[in-house]
């Protein structure tokens, strides 16, 4: 491997060695965030929710049992590149087809080894997340770190979502879904899929009037890169659906749902990213261990007609909300897990439940 090196925007340095696929133009830009969790790390890579960003893994051996095409929660991948401590050059499992390098090279990801990531999580929980940029030239990567941008007023849905309209699943099914791709993972169509809906995924930006049209049982909101805020007409588009049909989202489906009942964001200080966070549910007082993925959040308190229903027990923030009366509901967490616990994949269920009740 070629020695290289990664500078944060605060003129931070940590040094490594080039791998996966060539950075273009020779140095990768984004910004770095950590992720916790143990395993899990194809569908971390090809989770679209990582646009626009550089992924260090804090677990230290990275690619132990290679990677196969079940795994993949998209087309591809959407993130700038990834940090590890080390990689696995012989992973061994009976479904590996290939190794994890050689799929980063192959979908166009650059990676960094051997870089210290202990010191650079400690770093970016004091700092908070901070764009960077990684290459051999360490001026050329020193002057990109320097000018690089992070994800506030950014629309990085655009380059995820769907270019046409697509259906998955039996359309015998009972249940008939308008799907928002706003970076949908392959794990959330499953989960409808097997929870009885006929699914038809659009692209972020259609409008509420064309779904409407479309004459769905309920609408469903996915997860999805970057600041909601950003996402070029979606909170419209989601208040528009209101009252009229019910409405599940997740993740940054939640944060745009928020928005459109008055909600408020907020950015994180790093994020949570990570397949174990604690939340607690309001209502039971039950408490579940979550997947998680998000560097923005919103708060709903104070809101007329409009409860939080879950909380991060980490830091307080809100994790799930619900529409008083207008059949909505979400949660910033993610149920479909894919990497992570599966305790909430009850709210698939659930959705189902509010839809046949709608009829």
């Amino acid at each position: 491997m070629i020695e290289a090196c990664l500078v944060l925007a605060d003129g931070t340095v940590f040094e490594g060695e080039l791998a996966g696929a060539p950075p273009p133009g020779g140095v990768a830009v984004g910004e770095v965030v950590f992720n916790t969790a143990l395993c899990g790390y194809q569908e971390i890579v090809t989770d679209p929710s990582y646009a626009g960003q550089i992924i260090t893994f804090t677990y230290p051996h990275i690619g132990n049992y290679g990677v196969n095409a079940d795994d993949a929660e998209s087309r591809g991948a959407f993130c700038r590149g990834v940090v590890v401590r080390e990689f696995t050059e012989r992973p061994s499992s009976w479904r590996a087809t290939e190794g994890l390098l050689h799929y980063l090279d192959r979908l166009g990801v650059p990676a960094l080894a051997g870089l210290d990531t202990r010191r650079l999580t400690r770093h970016l929980r004091e700092t908070g997340s901070l764009p960077g940029a990684f290459g051999v030239d360490e001026t050329a990567v020193r002057e990109r770190a320097r000018e690089a941008s992070g994800t506030e007023g950014v629309d990085l849905v655009a380059d995820v979502t769907a270019d046409a309209p697509y259906r998955v699943g039996d359309a015998d099914a009972p249940f008939r879904v308008v799907a928002y791709d706003f970076g949908i993972k392959t794990s959330q169509l499953r989960y409808l899929v097997a929870a009885g809906c006929h699914v038809e995924v659009v692209p972020a930006g259609t409008s509420g009037a064309d779904v409407l049209a479309r004459a769905p049982d309920g609408v469903f909101l996915s997860n999805g890169p970057g600041d909601p805020e950003a996402v070029a007409g979606a909170v419209d588009q989601v208040g528009a659906l209101l009252d009229a049909v019910p409405v599940f989202g997740i993740c940054l489906g939640h944060q745009i749902l928020g928005l459109a009942l008055g909600g408020r964001k907020e950015k994180l200080r790093f994020g949570h990213h990570g397949a174990n966070h604690p939340v607690r549910h309001e209502a039971s007082g039950r408490v579940e261990i979550t997947s998680q993925n998000h560097n923005y959040a919103v708060e709903v308190d104070g809101i007329s007609g409009v409860r939080r229903t879950y909380v991060n027990l980490n830091d307080g923030v809100c994790e799930g909300l619900e529409a008083l009366g207008s059949r909505a509901f979400s949660v910033q967490y993610h149920p479909e897990a894919a990497p992570g616990p599966h305790d909430p994949a009850y709210l698939f269920d659930e959705f189902t439940a509010l839809l046949a009740g709608a009829r």
